[in-house]
């Protein structure tokens, strides 16, 4: 599995729990790693902590998460679909594109399905979705300006 990739291969049972809310963060690996292990503690101690996917570049996440992507989630956010072509629909978009874009944000676990009579449902069971983005200069000292070119 690459270093960007999903690391859920299975959904979660369909009586699951989600937390009300997802961040979606880019940071490396070692800051999400120990930011990973802050949620479990206080998952262990009953808080409710966010769901968190990370990207571990910036450039990845902005691939995955595009405008016509992060707009499918708000839509779903506002209201679930009876299917992909409702919401395709609903979106004015080519149902096929809107299936693609479902299964990538499906891989990442930002949307979710629920299979009811052979449709397939998609939802995003968060009330709140945070993306963070942390960009770092290649460069020592960040008080001096990039060279020109």
């Amino acid at each position: 599995m690459s270093e960007n990739s999903p690391d859920h291969p299975h959904e979660p049972p369909k009586d699951a729990e989600y937390p009300s809310a997802l961040r979606i963060t880019s940071k490396p690996f070692e800051e999400h790693r120990e930011s990973a292990l802050d949620r479990a503690e206080r998952w262990e101690r009953g808080e409710e902590v966010p769901h968190a996917v990370n990207f571990q570049d910036a450039s990845r996440l902005q691939r995955v998460l595009t405008p016509r992507r992060l707009d499918l989630v708000r839509t779903l956010m506002d209201e679930s679909a009876e299917s992909i072509r409702s919401l395709a629909d609903r979106l004015d978009r080519d149902v096929r594109q809107v299936h693609d874009d479902l299964r990538i944000l499906s891989e990442y676990r930002i949307v979710h399905f629920r299979e009811e009579g052979g449709a397939k449902k998609p939802y995003v069971p968060y009330d709140t979705v945070t993306i963070e983005v942390e960009l770092t200069g290649s460069h020592g000292d960040a008080s001096e300006p990039p060279a020109s070119v």
